[in-house]
């Protein structure tokens, strides 16, 4: 899973999240450190509200939280979602003495991106495609 750093990181470089099944997201500064949601359709589901999309939680919930904005959250991505992000710019994922080496066309060349995990490889290529077209 990628690391919540990382999360907050691509949030704030301006990846966009549509939320959907089984997505993964935490709740940062409501006393929620270290657990992990995921939106379902049995007790999480994403609803507009106030003309925002927000993340419902239907049913009982021990800590009373009915709904919260995706603003207010850091998403999860996957490796196939950040991926999937990189579209076009992607060019391979490889084996490395670190973990995985994510490599990605940027302005006519390639670059490379170390990470123990292939997850975090992927989100420091996609971090520094944000931040460059920024």
């Amino acid at each position: 899973m990628i690391s919540q750093y990382l999360a907050t990181a691509l949030k704030e470089a301006g990846l966009a999240w549509d939320p959907g099944g089984h997505d993964r997201f935490v709740i940062p500064e409501r006393d929620l450190d270290g657990d992990v949601f995921s939106i379902n359709d049995l007790s999480i589901e994403v609803q507009e509200l106030a003309g925002r999309p927000s993340i419902m939680f239907n049913g009982t919930v021990e800590w009373a939280l009915d709904w919260i904005h995706t603003g207010d959250v850091v998403w999860l991505p996957t490796e196939e979602q950040l991926r999937a992000a990189l579209g076009s710019a992607f060019v391979a994922l490889e084996a490395s003495n670190e973990g995985f080496r994510c490599i990605i066309r940027m302005d006519g060349s390639t670059e490379s991106f170390e990470a123990v995990t292939a997850v975090d490889a992927y989100g420091y290529a996609l971090l520094a495609s944000l931040e460059r077209t920024g």
